[in-house]
């Protein structure tokens, strides 16, 4: 039995980069309950899009300046240390690296938490 819950442990054991996602998460908490007072969501996300490489930074640019026009009530912040906007303190939509996440596509999630209403 102990050998099925090692085997269990390892298959189910995250990957770098969903480790590096929980840390940044982490970080991101940390800040905003810190002393560090109002964080700037605008520069961090702005910050994290001139991380990623082309041509996923153009895509992330693009997309921000497109939220930022279409819904200006939203708030930029970082998500698990990718850009996203927020609502009342809801994330509702966020970006997601191909190349962090090692995936084919670059995607745009959208939370069921937040409403634009």
């Amino acid at each position: 039995m102990a050998k099925t819950t090692t085997k269990i442990a390892k298959s189910s054991s995250f990957s770098a980069e969903e480790k590096a996602a929980m840390k940044d998460r982490a970080a991101e908490l940390k800040a905003a309950r810190g002393g560090k007072g109002k964080v700037d969501g605008t520069a961090e996300v702005l910050a994290k899009i001139a991380e990623l490489a082309q041509p996923e930074r153009g895509m992330a640019e693009r997309l921000h300046a497109l939220v930022m026009a279409a819904a200006p009530g939203l708030e930029p912040k970082t998500w698990y240390g990718m850009p996203a906007w927020q609502k009342d303190g809801k994330v509702l939509c966020h970006f997601v690296s191909a190349t962090k996440f090692k995936t084919r596509y670059a995607t745009l999630g959208f939370s069921q938490q937040g409403m634009l209403q």
